[in-house]
């Protein structure tokens, strides 16, 4: 009986099973038409148990090596733990040590999303903050599109859940399942909109200069007073089809031009109170793992959830940019968060 390839998980469970019977390696070999050899290297090594682990003596970190570490930590963001000993030249820590010291002097954190900060952005982010700092932000009407989806963001996944429950599976489906583009305005305490951007519209300049006719002119501009209509300042991002040369000329010729419209810096979403309304709308609309299976569906949870804002809500939203300023100065033109 000529040698075989290595004993299969399955005939390890037999020959197991075989001396549990008191069957002899001998025995064992025939049944599994094996050679004898094989059998018994196979119970010797079984008998033999692991070998147990050497304690290697850990490497020492000396006070000057751990200043070294928390230099190294504060210039190499979101680095890891290996990369910031090595930077250090510190070589022979294991893992779990390398965290242990960083615990105690940084946090894990995950990447922000935000738009990339460079020297002139900060520099436009100052000059617009010097611009309007004793401008009368009641008189502003902040404006911003968002986009929601059937089935809500990614980042929400973590959620309590009882003990001996199952979790429930959401449905995934590519680009969220679809979406609804909304647009709205807020100033002092008032909402304006939410409005619903038809379906597969996509927006250009002047696509969105329509649509602006359509809803913000014809539904709520057009029944203000001409003294409202004289102060108010209309402010609107950056988005190619906000700034063309076509939008803005046809903004002016609504007589929102110069001081009525306000210039706004590069790279600034965390400057725009309405953000903090579209947060808002969207713990509401998505909580408990909400998901949604028609865009009508989704746009009336919109609508219900704009309703459920406050005029209270938007005034602290609104009344906190003399704050957001004065933080863009403090910052240097860096980011304030939201």
């Amino acid at each position: 009986m000529g040698q075989k390839k290595d004993l299969t998980g399955s005939e390890k469970s037999k020959i197991v099973r075989y001396l549990a019977e008191g069957c002899s390696s001998l025995k064992i070999a025939k049944l599994l038409k094996r050679d004898h050899r094989t059998i018994k290297r196979f119970i010797q090594n079984s008998q033999q148990g692991r070998k147990k682990r050497v304690e290697k003596p850990r490497r020492k970190i000396t006070a000057h090596e751990l200043r070294k570490v928390k230099r190294a930590a504060a210039k190499m963001p979101l680095a890891t733990s290996l990369a910031i000993f090595q930077s250090c030249n510190i070589t022979g820590v294991p893992k779990s040590t390398r965290c242990a010291i960083l615990r105690d002097m940084a946090k894990v954190r995950k990447a922000e999303r935000r738009p990339p900060l460079n020297k002139t952005h900060k520099l436009k982010r100052q000059d617009w903050a010097k611009k309007y700092l004793k401008t009368d932000f009641s008189k502003v009407l902040w404006t911003d599109e968002m986009r929601v989806s059937l089935d809500g963001p990614d980042g929400w996944a973590r959620r309590w859940i009882g003990k001996g429950q199952r979790a429930p599976v959401p449905l995934r489906r590519q680009q969220g399942g679809g979406g609804v583009l909304v647009w709205a305005g807020i100033i002092k305490d008032e909402l304006v909109g939410p409005f619903r951007v038809e379906d597969g519209v996509k927006l250009n300049s002047q696509s969105y200069c329509q649509f602006l006719e359509d809803t913000f002119f014809k539904q709520w501009y057009r029944k203000k007073s001409a003294s409202f209509k004289k102060n108010m300042i209309f402010m609107q991002d950056n988005a190619p089809s906000h700034a063309s040369k076509y939008s803005t000329a046809w903004l002016a010729r609504k007589g929102i031009k110069e001081e009525k419209l306000m210039t706004w810096p590069p790279c600034s979403p965390d400057l725009n109170p309405i953000e903090n309304l579209w947060s808002i709308i969207k713990c509401e609309i998505y909580k408990e793992g909400k998901q949604y299976t028609s865009l009508n569906s989704v746009w009336e949870a919109v609508v219900a959830a704009a309703r459920n804002v406050d005029g209270e809500q938007i005034k602290t939203l609104t009344e906190s940019m003399d704050g957001r300023l004065l933080s863009v100065l403090a910052k240097k033109g860096g980011y304030i968060g939201r």
